[in-house]
């Protein structure tokens, strides 16, 4: 059982099994829209969200009648029958051919045309390709099934995804005060991931970026050997993992007086980071939630200088749905957790990102990152 299984157990008031099947059935409510008998899930991601299973090769079977299959070859089998309560576990290493042996009643059987890899698709229809006509189900891609559903959380995801900025926010608390004139920025970045994981992360959610003086201007940044010099300022775009959960913030410190300029910078995106959080709540579109902030940067005639979207989804990976970005259509729910995080980038001077990860509530955005978005002067 995973962490935030176990939170599932004290705060939902319901088991992992529960929670495992609740979200199945979904799925298989979904199926009926696409005219399909059953989806075979294959992305690891995704595999675990239904089961709880975390491995490197499982695949699960899902009917539009509710019933699981799960198959996986003997490193995982015993796991598998202790995490994945109420599902059929089938051990082979052939996980997707074992899987799809138990799909010829079905006339159509929809496969994630977003992850499976061309050679397995052409795979899986080549053994279907020898069977009796009534026996050979077509294979359908089909994007976002499972992405769509985990895009809102219950309260035991949010829960976990709660521990993890909490975890990025003290890091930063520690480190911050390290981020002097001299360092260099692989040795922020690396304070910073150590700092999560003695803190109780299991591992840094993604490469943390750090990015100092002129490289500020570069969105993702790799750290490099750089000093920082009095004066710059100072990106760092990082979070934990915890529970399987992503955390994601980022924040620009000045190290040194700011000039004039720099500060203006700085109040711009603040600004912009307060409109889009102010922007959130259900029922509004993707792409409104990005005007709200790209709007301030505009009228400030930095443009161009904003070329990415405003945030994305986080969860059980650090870029899932919904995203949100010009042109996006899609509308946000309730419960579902989403960062916030306008820039604006000068070539050969520096930039300013700020980033939170909050969460959608009928009653306003939840802030999950609380540490300050004042400019801190180290």
């Amino acid at each position: 059982m995973t962490d935030v299984d176990r939170t599932a157990d004290r705060t939902a008031g319901r088991t992992a099994e529960e929670t495992h099947a609740a979200r199945r059935a979904r799925l298989a409510e979904a199926l009926g829209e696409h005219e399909a008998g059953a989806v075979l899930v294959t992305w690891p991601v995704n595999v675990r969200y239904l089961t709880g299973l975390t491995s490197s090769n499982a695949a699960v079977l899902v009917t539009a009648a509710g019933e699981a299959a799960l198959a996986t070859d003997s490193r995982y089998r015993e796991t598998a029958e202790a995490v994945c309560a109420g599902v059929e576990v089938i051990e082979d290493r052939d996980v997707t051919g074992a899987l799809l042996d138990r799909c010829a009643g079905a006339a159509r059987v929809l496969v994630e045309g977003d992850h499976m890899p061309v050679a397995l698709f052409q795979r899986l229809s080549e053994r279907l390709s020898g069977r009796p006509p009534g026996r050979r189900p077509a294979l359908t891609p089909a994007g976002g099934l499972v992405e769509t559903l985990r895009a809102v959380k219950d309260e035991a995801e949010i829960e976990a995804l709660r521990r993890a900025c909490a975890l990025t926010d003290e890091a930063f608390s520690l480190v911050v005060e390290r981020v002097a004139a001299g360092v260099t920025e692989r040795e922020i970045a690396r304070w910073l991931e150590a700092a999560m994981v003695e803190l109780g992360a299991d591992r840094p959610a993604f490469d943390s970026i750090v990015a100092s003086g002129p490289n500020g201007s570069i969105p993702h940044h790799s750290p490099s050997e750089r000093r920082v010099e009095r004066g710059d300022l100072v990106t760092m775009d990082f979070g934990a993992r915890y529970g399987g959960y992503h955390a994601d913030m980022t924040r620009t410190v000045a190290v040194g007086t700011p000039a004039a300029w720099q500060r203006d910078l700085y109040d711009l995106v603040r600004r912009a980071q307060r409109a889009g959080r102010h922007a959130v709540r259900p029922g509004a579109t993707a792409g409104e939630v990005d005007a709200a902030a790209r709007e301030v940067i505009a009228e400030a005639g930095h443009a161009e200088r904003f070329g990415h979207g405003l945030g994305h989804g986080v969860g059980l990976e650090i870029h899932e749905l919904p995203f949100l970005g010009p042109g996006r259509t899609g509308r946000l729910e309730d419960r579902v957790p989403i960062t916030v995080e306008p820039g604006v980038y000068l070539p050969g001077a520096g930039g300013v990102r700020i980033e939170d990860t909050l969460v959608t509530r009928a009653d306003g955005p939840e802030l999950l990152t609380l540490t300050t978005k004042e400019l801190l002067v180290l």
